[in-house]
């Protein structure tokens, strides 16, 4: 009787531990055996860019170290918006993924109908890389450092413009952020579709100044079509050693643009704790760090909790800067 008892008991407090762990989501079980399938990594992009680069170059790293197919997947469309909302609805279980930019965080900074909470809806995962900015102006511009770039901005107020690619993209930002740190620096923005015409104005001498990524600027500098007077690093920069810091002539500013990876919220912690590992060992690779550096970008391994703080920090400071800077969307 007394074995009856202990037998049905017992049952049933298996039962309630299996039903403990469906409703976390994610089986225990499977878990510990993730993964057991592909896994698919959302880039909201169109192929090509830096997104998809890096992306397809860890997916293969990952796809290596999990012994599993590791499968990229373009949905580009509303500047990366698109794609990432699809994967904030995909289950929590680790197969669906995200690779995103800091243009996230400008995004959810000046979009008021955002599909998604970049900090609520999605769990971080790992970050890739960090880049910084180069700031090039055209050769007519007499500025040869971050120095001089200030003072003619300042001796002449209004005359002179900046472009970006596009008006709350993250060369707005950047440069928002310097003129507002700077004592508002009067220079008028001049938005393009897309880095390509900003460049070519710039070259031209249309746009005097003009702040984007190594890739974007550094073939143009090489090639003597226009002048990069500094780098929005912090301090001295790998991605171009020679460059002055604009911190130099403006204390404490820095602005870079990072890349990672996102899960749908409520990812168990051990499925994205498995995941991070898999990306921090890819980087670790020199091969990996060089191809990064060819891209203007530094590999840089955290925690997913790291990771989270980032973004958490950035949402907040470019809402702040775009409320004091005026920048709004298209």
């Amino acid at each position: 009787m007394h074995k009856t008892r202990f037998m049905h008991r017992s049952a049933s407090l298996i039962a309630a531990g299996a039903a403990a762990l469906m409703a976390a989501g994610v089986p225990a079980l499977a878990q510990d055996n993730f993964p057991v399938k592909p896994i698919t990594i959302v880039v909201p992009y169109p192929p090509g860019g830096s997104n998809d680069v890096f992306a397809r170059t860890i997916a293969k790293e990952m796809g290596d170290h999990l012994k599993q197919a590791v499968i990229v997947d373009n949905r580009p469309g509303a500047s990366g918006t698109t794609g990432t909302a699809a994967v904030t609805r995909a289950p929590a279980d680790g197969y669906t993924l995200v690779a995103v930019s800091s243009s996230m965080t400008t995004n959810a900074a000046i979009q008021p109908k955002m599909p998604f909470d970049p900090v609520k809806d999605l769990a971080p995962v790992a970050m890739f890389a960090e880049g910084p900015f180069i700031v090039a102006v055209s050769n007519a511009f007499a500025a040869r450092n971050p120095s001089e770039l200030i003072n003619a901005i300042r001796s002449q107020p209004g005359k002179f413009n900046y472009a970006t690619s596009g008006t709350g993209s993250v060369n707005q930002f950047g440069t928002e952020l310097l003129k507002a740190q700077a004592g508002n620096l009067f220079i008028t923005h001049i938005p393009y579709r897309g880095m390509g015409p900003a460049v070519t104005d710039l070259i031209s001498g249309q746009v005097q100044v003009l702040m984007a990524s190594g890739p974007s600027l550094l073939p143009m500098v090489r090639a003597g079509r226009v002048r990069a007077v500094g780098i929005t690093s912090l301090k001295a920069s790998v991605i171009a050693p020679d460059l002055t810091p604009v911190s130099t002539a403006v204390p404490g500013y820095e602005y870079s643009l990072w890349w990672g990876l996102l899960a749908p919220a409520g990812t168990p912690a051990a499925v994205v704790g498995k995941l991070n590992a898999a990306v921090n060992q890819a980087l670790a690779k020199t091969a990996i760090k060089n191809q990064f550096l060819a891209e203007g970008a530094e590999v840089k391994a955290v925690t997913p909790a790291q990771f989270g703080s980032v973004i958490a920090r950035d949402v907040d400071r470019w809402k702040k800067l775009a409320h004091q800077q005026n920048i709004v969307a298209d």
